[in-house]
C-alpha cells in the first residue's frame, strides 16, 4: 500500500518528544561544562547553544536525512521530488523556522493530503518516510 510508506502522525510526534528530551540533555550538559571551566566568554556560550537549538535539526536532516528522534522512530525526511535524496541545507533551515514558529499547528495539514505532509514539510519541499518503506 503506497500510503503506508508516508510517516503517521504519532510517529512524528513521538520523534519530536525524543528530540527535545535530547535537545534538553544537550542543553544541561553544556551548562554544566562551561561551570567547570572559570572562563567562558559569553560569545562561545551563544554560539554553543545557538548551534544546539537552531541548527541542530537542520544539520542532520540535511545530512542524514534524520535526528535522533527519527532515527529512534524509523523515521526519515526527504526531498518530496525525489525520496532518495536529503533535503538540502537551506530548504532544512527554512522548514525548522515554520515548524518552530507553527508548532503542533503545523501538524493539521497532516491526515488531509495523501503524503501526510505537515505545513512545514510544504515549506521545505520534505516528506517524511517509514525508513522500512524506502525503495532502493
Amino acid at each position: 500500500m503506497e500510503e503506508e510508506k508516508y510517516s503517521k502522525l504519532f510517529t512524528r510526534i513521538k520523534a519530536a518528544f525524543v528530540d527535545a528530551l535530547e535537545l534538553i540533555i544537550l542543553m544541561y550538559s553544556a551548562t554544566e561544562i562551561f561551570n567547570l571551566i572559570e572562563m567562558i566568554p559569553n560569545y562561545i556560550r551563544i554560539c554553543v547553544f545557538v548551534f544546539l537549538f537552531l541548527l541542530y535539526e537542520p544539520i542532520l536532516i540535511s545530512v542524514f536525512g534524520a535526528t535522533v528522534g527519527h532515527f529512534f522512530n524509523d523515521i526519515v525526511v526527504k526531498r518530496d521530488g525525489d525520496e532518495q535524496k536529503n533535503v538540502l541545507f537551506p530548504k532544512a533551515i527554512f522548514r525548522f523556522i515554520f515548524k518552530f514558529f507553527l508548532g503542533w499547528v503545523s501538524l493539521l495539514t497532516i491526515s488531509s493530503n495523501e503524503k501526510r505532509k505537515a505545513i512545514h514539510d510544504y515549506v521545505g519541499g520534505s516528506v517524511v518516510l517509514n525508513f522500512n518503506r524506502i525503495k532502493t
